[in-house]
């Protein structure tokens, strides 16, 4: 299948499982299309055993497998999506947070990462599986950052108080972004020990920690200074002018090629669309652009945001006809639900509790950043671009265990929660 054809058929199955939800379902977007393209995946796999000379399976495998999750997300959808969540996040509650974002970051996610490698390595020894430490801990960063697009998806329409609100968005846009350095300095040392990079192929060399230090730095603070800089040049531009259709291409132009060039430059790609997001959903929304253009470009983003949403949860349901799956491989990803959860609870609640030494929180806050920690589509990416390891199919097992569970029952269950404590 040619590229066009792939898009098109994504955006057509997304449009009709969209159409299903929305008239039959009604559901929260991102689970009803996750749960309908689930069915759909299983409904295809029942067909497959009752007739196996349709070789349905097989051949709609072979067409899925096709598809590079890991630069369709990664490198593809992931900077318009956080572009445009940024986009529309208020960067003065964001301000009054600050301290409390970058502790559950920062923090909660490199205590989450070490508390689930733990108890992971623990659960896989006890099934009787043999997985090292270390991609534990590669588990760990890949499953501890919660989704800003599955989270961003699920705030629409929860109502929340705007500072619990702030403190869950600002959280989501900003850990993945530490949590692809930490996972990326982590396959590194695991390629320096197997060998092997994500392709098969042969290296050598082990990193240092001088090495690791730098990647985190370059990373980080260079995709900070990238969005900056690429913002404000496009802030200055839209300054000069005011014409909706012109300052909407440039803020295409702006992701697009700021993602581009972040990948040249080797920084953080998801840190520079949110620093970029936010500068000119902020300050250039209101001092750059006129009622008619502001209106306008919140329009085109969201319509963005819509669409690629849709295909992406579409492509996790559909990604369980990709996944080989096992039954220690299930059994233990089940187990890791609870884990996950608990890792998540423990890393919300400890710089939580720090902090309220100064700051007062609201009743159940712990519990409600708990649940509302929603698991998605990067951690599924993160696990397919794993070195071709032994350990890959279980931990790609893993991951699509929990972030289903995250996805369908946490997603469906959020606003009990927030009833309860709110």
């Amino acid at each position: 299948m040619s590229l066009f054809d792939i898009i098109a058929v994504l955006v057509t199955l997304a449009a009709v499982i969209g159409y299903l939800n929305h008239r039959f379902l009604k559901l929260e977007s991102s689970v009803g299309l996750l749960l309908i393209s689930l069915v759909a995946s299983l409904a295809v796999m029942g067909l497959h055993a009752l007739v196996p000379g349709l070789e349905i399976v097989r051949t709609v495998r072979a067409a899925a497998g096709g598809i590079d999750f890991n630069a369709t997300l990664m490198h593809g959808m992931l900077g318009l999506l956080l572009f445009a969540g940024a986009l529309h996040a208020d960067l003065a509650h964001f301000a009054r947070h600050k301290w409390t974002i970058t502790a559950l970051a920062t923090i909660g996610l490199l205590l989450s990462t070490s508390l689930v490698a733990t108890a992971s390595w623990a659960v896989f020894r006890i099934l009787g599986l043999e997985v090292s430490y270390l991609v534990c801990l590669i588990f760990g960063s890949l499953i501890s950052p919660t989704d800003p697009i599955a989270v961003m998806g699920t705030l629409k329409t929860l109502h929340a108080p705007k500072d619990l609100e702030a403190k869950i968005a600002g959280e989501s846009l900003f850990n993945d972004g530490l949590a692809v350095v930490v996972f990326s300095g982590l396959v590194a040392l695991l390629v320096a020990r197997t060998g092997l990079d994500a392709g098969g192929h042969v290296t050598h060399g082990a990193p240092s920690a001088t090495y690791l230090l730098i990647l985190f730095l370059r990373e980080a603070v260079g995709g900070v200074l990238l969005g900056l800089t690429a913002g404000w040049l496009a802030y200055r531009m839209m300054l000069s002018i005011d014409d909706y259709r012109v300052e909407v291409m440039i803020s295409l132009a702006l992701v697009l090629g700021g993602y581009a060039l972040a990948r040249a430059l080797h920084v953080s790609g998801p840190i520079a669309m949110v620093v970029a997001g936010l500068l000119i959903g902020n300050r250039g929304k209101a001092l750059a652009m006129s009622q008619e253009v502001a209106d306008y470009l919140e329009k085109f983003w969201e319509l963005i945001d819509e669409i690629l949403n849709a295909v992406l949860f579409m492509l996790v349901g559909v990604e369980v006809l990709v996944v080989a799956f096992s039954s220690s491989g299930v059994l233990a990803g089940v187990i890791l639900i609870a884990v996950v959860l608990g890792a998540r609870f423990v890393s919300v609640w400890l710089p939580i509790t720090l902090i309220s030494l100064k700051s007062e929180f609201p009743r159940g806050v712990v519990r409600i950043l708990t649940w509302a920690g929603l698991r998605g589509g990067i951690s599924v990416a993160l696990a397919l671009s794993l070195p071709a390891i032994p350990e890959k199919g279980l931990i790609l097992t893993c991951t699509y265990v929990v972030v289903l569970f995250s996805i369908v029952v946490q997603g469906l269950t959020i606003k009990r929660v927030l009833r309860r404590f709110i």
